[in-house]
């Protein structure tokens, strides 16, 4: 299931910056308020574009705020491609680190997560649109990354890649949700010491 696409309003065509300001506007406020703290009107006010312009591009709040969830790829996105065909896994491991400590040390991915945990059961479409456009990709990512160790003999024959997954991503969102934060720095050596655990990374390095 995917979020639904944006209706179709007639007339002059829409303008992509308009759309960019409204979707930013949603998820700024349910970052901050949750879907019961956000309205039309607010976002309307927020993105400086009326009520009937929202209305013209999405059919409910639901609907936007599906919408504006898929904006996250962009805002919090993959580290940059590179070819890591001739890297092992720990070197792979140790340039997506980077990146993956700025997001998790970051408040507003921690807000954004503890939110659409909160509305996983009153509004499960926020869920499956987070599941789909952010969690899936990066699943399907890590699964190709624990063929390969597995291939390199880095683990074990027969690992249970959903249930190894399980384990790292449960152990990132965790700590995410925690109320004291961690700097970029503590989140890198957290999720240095998460892949280490996991096997994926040798116990010392230089």
């Amino acid at each position: 299931m995917s979020a639904p696409e944006p209706s179709r309003g007639r007339g002059r065509p829409r303008d992509p910056r308009t759309d960019t300001a409204i979707l930013r506007a949603a998820l700024d406020l349910f970052i901050a308020g949750g879907v019961e703290g956000t309205s039309i009107e607010q976002i309307a006010q927020r993105a400086g574009v009326g009520k009937p312009t929202i209305y013209r591009r999405w059919s409910s709040k639901e609907e936007l705020l599906a919408s504006a969830i898929e904006t996250i790829r962009d805002q919090f996105p993959e580290p940059p491609a590179a070819d890591t065909t001739n890297l092992s896994v720990a070197e792979v491991i140790r340039l997506v680190l980077p990146a993956a400590a700025r997001t998790l040390a970051e408040d507003r991915f921690r807000a954004l997560v503890a939110r659409i945990f909160g509305t996983s059961t009153s509004h499960p479409a926020l869920m499956e649109t987070y599941w789909q456009h952010y969690v899936l990709p990066r699943r399907r990512a890590t699964w190709t990354l624990l063929e390969r160790a597995e291939r390199d003999g880095v683990l074990p024959a027969g690992t249970d890649y959903d249930v190894l997954i399980d384990m790292l991503v449960g152990a990132v969102l965790y700590r995410a949700i925690q109320p004291v934060p961690l700097t970029t720095a503590e989140a890198h050596r957290y999720l240095e010491t998460v892949y280490r655990q996991a096997g994926l990374l040798p116990p010392h390095h230089t």
